[in-house]
């Protein structure tokens, strides 16, 4: 990549891997807070099976609304493909899986598994999130989720 040497390149790798690693936490956590923070104010996501969202505050809006104390969730992500397109800007392939439990039963509703295409911009000195598409390979719903 013109315009970084290879310490700045690894540098920003392990940022965007942190970004990544809050975001997940936060959204178990359900720290809306932090995970708004880690988002530029124009962060665009999809979710397959969702509306698109066009800002931070529209998605953090659902999410929290999806993922509130009414479910316990569980999010991993791994095995990253980041890319540099500029010294400030990258795109990211991740592998994830993820669980949702209904908080009350404790049943569990989905356990997905796919790719989170993303990209990035480092923004007065920070890497954030400017967008996210969550692609499912597979997804397994539970019963109760399957009859309705």
């Amino acid at each position: 990549m013109e315009g970084m040497t290879e310490l700045e390149r690894l540098l920003a790798l392990e940022d965007i891997k942190l970004l990544k690693a809050r975001r997940d936490r936060a959204a178990d956590t359900k720290d809306w807070e932090l995970y708004l923070s880690l988002h530029a104010p124009d962060h665009v996501s999809h979710n397959e099976g969702l509306p698109r969202w066009g800002s931070a505050q529209e998605m953090i809006d659902n999410v929290s609304k999806l993922m509130g104390d009414h479910r316990i969730t569980v999010h991993h992500s791994h095995t990253p493909e980041i890319t540099f397109e500029t010294p400030t800007q990258a795109k990211g392939i991740w592998g994830m899986e993820d669980m949702i439990f209904d908080a009350e039963t404790k049943e569990l509703l989905i356990h997905g598994f796919g790719f989170y295409h993303e990209t990035y911009e480092k923004r007065d000195g920070t890497w954030l999130f400017t967008s996210r598409q969550l692609k499912r390979t597979h997804m397994r719903l539970s019963p109760s989720l399957e009859q309705k």
